[in-house]
């Protein structure tokens, strides 16, 4: 079932993949080519270059002509969501994209979720064939993070919300998780240590998977913004960006957009990732009779939290909202990957023998 889904995830991969190949700029792109390409013509003299170069840069407009002396001066270029803004379908999946651009995005959507069907059946089979929660080890672990990081994904378009640009990026992620886990991380179906055998594994864990999974759809959107910021602030500049690199950063929603999904994604788990390591601790007096002792994974998820604790903090501090606070954030996911990955593989701890 893993390796089915793994298939009909590739075939999602190439559908997303020519959407955006094929796809319109984003909605903000769009205003902003309209609303230069109209300021050129509301002008006293008409726009250098035309409309036709106004989504790529500024073009040069004159504005006043006196005693002889002419004054030129770019028109303003709206490239940033702004509070009215707030309604606007942005980026792939958006109205008013290429009718083929949306064509093999709907034509993804369904691949991805036929893929997560089997994805599931998986993680069920892998369930009943160790009679327990099918997350008990680091191979279980990353082909059920895969699963519901996807879930989270479909939920978010079941609920109309205009997020069909993180497809791409996701199924890329969940093909080289669901690839690693197969060819490095596997391991037969097998009991777990008498530590283990509590129903706090279906509630730490659990919780532990959803918190990664949203954790990592806010940390793609948050990179795409780090580099949407950068494109606009750049065109805002007057520094076009011709090329296939142009057109890649004119299909992504707004900065501002990309922000605002981030921040209500990390938002929105923090309290889920705080009540995991809470229920860990409880756990661990359960099993070994002490709620913390500083052991790796403890100690990482803390750091982990704090980071995260201190990102929203600072979302709301005048002067560290914008690319520090995305910064911030990236530590923080990046401190996650390494809680699983370096610490259950590079380091010894009471979570070893769990591989969790």
């Amino acid at each position: 079932m893993v390796r089915s889904a793994m298939f009909v995830y590739a075939l999602a991969f190439l559908a997303h993949l020519a959407e955006w190949v094929f796809g319109g700029r984003s909605k903000i792109a769009v205003q902003s080519a309209a609303l230069t390409a109209e300021a050129g013509a509301t002008g006293v003299a008409g726009v250098a270059g035309g409309a036709a170069q106004a989504a790529a840069g500024p073009a040069v407009q004159v504005v006043s002509k006196r005693a002889g002396t002419t004054t030129l001066e770019r028109p303003k270029v709206i490239t940033r969501a702004s509070a009215s803004d707030r309604g606007i379908a942005d980026g792939p999946g958006a109205a008013g994209g290429s009718a083929k651009g949306d064509l093999y995005g709907r034509i993804a959507i369904s691949f991805t979720a036929l893929a997560w069907v089997l994805h599931v059946c998986g993680v069920a089979f892998r369930a009943a064939s160790v009679q327990r929660a099918p997350w008990g080890n680091m191979y279980e672990f990353s082909v059920t993070f895969g699963a519901v990081a996807v879930g989270a994904y479909l939920v978010l378009l079941a609920l109309r919300k205009d997020v069909r640009w993180i497809g791409l990026f996701l199924t890329t992620t969940v093909l080289l998780d669901l690839g690693l886990a197969l060819s490095v991380l596997y391991t037969s179906s097998e009991q777990l240590v008498p530590a283990l055998h509590s129903y706090w594994l279906w509630i730490h864990v659990s919780c532990a998977i959803i918190s990664g999974a949203v954790f990592f759809l806010a940390a793609v959107g948050t990179i795409l913004y780090l580099f949407r910021d950068h494109f606009e602030v750049a065109l805002t500049a007057g520094k076009a960006h011709d090329g296939r690199w142009g057109d890649i950063m004119r299909r992504l929603p707004s900065a501002a957009s990309l922000d605002k999904f981030a921040y209500r994604m990390n938002a929105l788990v923090f309290p889920l990732w705080t009540f995991t390591i809470i229920a860990g601790a409880i756990w661990a007096q359960a099993a070994w009779g002490h709620y913390w002792e500083w052991d790796p994974k403890e100690t990482w998820s803390f750091i982990t939290w704090v980071l995260y604790a201190g990102y929203l903090h600072a979302r709301a501090t005048a002067g560290w909202k914008g690319r520090k606070a995305a910064y911030l954030a990236m530590i923080a996911f990046a401190c996650f990957l390494f809680n699983y990955y370096g610490v259950n593989i590079f380091v010894t701890g009471k979570h070893s023998y769990a591989g969790v």
